[in-house]
């Protein structure tokens, strides 16, 4: 029988091909593989070295999805004045290591390594979720790369935003319940969770989506316990870059009172926006309202580089 997942594959490819990228399979190191989706430009000026007029966008996925899925309703809206760069963290995608480290530091090192090896110097670092916590560790570690932060639904350290009232309702005993299902019945929590509106989808296609999204099971779970092993030594870093918080207020994950208190935390250079009926899948649930703001918030960095 056909996954109705896998085969809206080929439809999703082709639009990030009208919206002129292409994939591109990138080594960071014997062992280890990146899969990008870069500007066309990207693959026909590598030889040449030449660096992009565009300024660089960088956006980062969360742990449900990889890239493309993740980010398929804000390519179209971007492409047009940015270089659009969406990477799959390992093991979610194409991506893989054998190595055995699983930190946010070691994810964040090859997505960098990544970048500079496809000639991107310096970019907007646009992370959801998981992938805002890889773009703060970005912005921490490499300052020079990252000259601006925009997150979504995200905390430097993950999984200790999951309180205890949250899992006893969703009946979840850990991170790894609620962010790797293995049922029909997980999906389904996981997206309740996810999502302010109550969207009704058959069980056939949770099926197919844990089949299609969910692969490098072992990897991912060893992923969560490192951050659930780490997370008491974990501290807002103290970044010199501007960050912009744009936050859906219905999270039910990422809720706006851990909005409030991290851009707080972050001090002066921090921003937030707060768009309404949108849950923790914001980008996805009401992406004309978040890719109208994310526009605009681009804009105004870069019209500020400008005219420095």
């Amino acid at each position: 029988m056909v996954n109705l997942v896998a085969a809206q594959k080929p439809l999703l490819h082709g639009l990030m091909k009208m919206a002129g990228l292409r994939p591109q399979m990138v080594e960071i190191e014997p062992g280890t593989t990146m899969s990008f989706w870069v500007p066309s430009e990207t693959i026909k000026k590598a030889k040449k070295k030449r660096k992009a007029k565009k300024p660089v966008v960088v956006l980062v996925h969360g742990f449900a999805a990889e890239g493309i899925v993740t980010w398929q309703f804000q390519v179209g809206s971007l492409t047009g004045k940015y270089a659009i760069y969406i990477p799959d963290l390992l093991f979610f995608g194409g991506s893989i290591s054998n190595r055995t480290e699983r930190s946010p530091e070691f994810q964040t090192e090859c997505l960098v390594k990544g970048l500079k090896k496809l000639g991107v110097d310096t970019c907007t670092v646009v992370g959801f979720s998981y992938g805002g916590m890889v773009g703060f560790k970005m912005a921490e570690l490499h300052p020079d790369m990252v000259k601006y932060l925009v997150v979504s639904g995200t905390n430097p350290a993950l999984s200790d935003s999951l309180s205890d009232e949250t899992m006893n309702r969703l009946g979840i005993s850990s991170s790894s319940d609620l962010l790797l299902p293995t049922s029909i019945k997980g999906l389904k929590a996981l997206l309740k969770v996810a999502m302010h509106k109550k969207l009704w989808f058959p069980d056939c296609l949770f099926k197919d989506y844990l089949e299609v999204m969910f692969n490098n099971r072992k990897e991912r779970g060893e992923l969560l316990e490192n951050l659930d092993n780490t997370k008491k030594n974990i501290t807002i870093p103290n970044l010199t870059q501007k960050v912009h918080l744009l936050w859906g207020e219905e999270d039910h994950i990422f809720n706006m009172e851990i909005a409030q208190s991290l851009k707080g935390q972050l001090g002066d250079n921090a921003t937030l926006q707060s768009i309404k009926k949108g849950g923790h899948l914001v980008h996805l649930e009401r992406p004309c309202v978040y890719n109208r703001l994310l526009k605009a918030i681009l804009a105004s960095l870069h019209t500020a580089t400008t005219q420095q």
